[in-house]
């Protein structure tokens, strides 16, 4: 399994041997369902939040007594059943909807992903950017993206190390995101019209997820 290596200006320059336990394995679009709603399901913000009755502000004193007023019987004005009261059965923040799965099928789903990416060649390796980065600008990241014609896509950059010039270089692209070949998930990969890598940025990936 190879994967075609590219110098600044879009051009093959060789290509790389990787390994096929991760970038060439068989695609079950399941489990790779399975850990992107793993994902998804950690990353919720469950803000929604009602208070009950012992939560509502007030309500110490007992709204009138209990007989003689020819009312129905109160103990407090922040029952549910008065207004500005509790709230009986409403959303609350202590829910929680994290949905686990087993570390290897995450790691296979990973490595599914990555081999679907691969073969739509949609993993451009890079010889090194540490010209593009000295440099700092997006400009210059904007023209190598249009160089490789993907410009107009959501781009996953992997580097093996990151600075500051890095994020200054990629935070005003919009459909560009950075992260760490140590830590992908499926989600960012499968987000990603293409990934964007070095030959250093691919062997830290065979290192973190190429053992079971």
């Amino acid at each position: 399994m190879t994967i075609s290596i590219y110098n600044q200006n879009a051009e093959k320059t060789g290509e790389l041997e990787v390994n096929p336990a991760i970038f060439d394995v068989k695609i079950k679009t399941y489990v790779m369902n399975e850990a992107v709603l793993s994902g998804r399901s950690l990353a919720r913000e469950n803000i929604a939040h009602t208070k009950d009755r012992g939560e509502v502000r007030g309500g110490g004193k007992k709204p009138w007594k209990q007989k003689g007023t020819g009312r129905a019987r109160h103990g407090s004005i922040r029952s549910p059943l008065w207004k500005g009261g509790g709230v009986t059965f409403g959303p609350r923040n202590t829910t929680n909807f994290a949905k686990k799965i087993n570390k290897k099928v995450k790691r296979q789903a990973l490595c599914m992903a990555l081999t679907e990416r691969a073969k739509d060649k949609a993993i451009k390796v890079l010889e090194n950017l540490s010209a593009l980065i000295d440099k700092g600008k997006t400009k210059n990241l904007a023209e190598l993206l249009k160089r490789f014609d993907i410009n107009n896509k959501h781009v996953l950059i992997s580097l093996a190390k990151g600075d500051e010039k890095i994020i200054r270089t990629i935070r005003n692209l919009q459909s560009v995101k950075l992260t760490a070949p140590n830590s992908l998930n499926v989600r960012d990969i499968l987000w990603g019209d293409a990934i964007l890598t070095t030959v250093e940025g691919i062997r830290s990936m065979e290192k973190t997820y190429g053992t079971a």
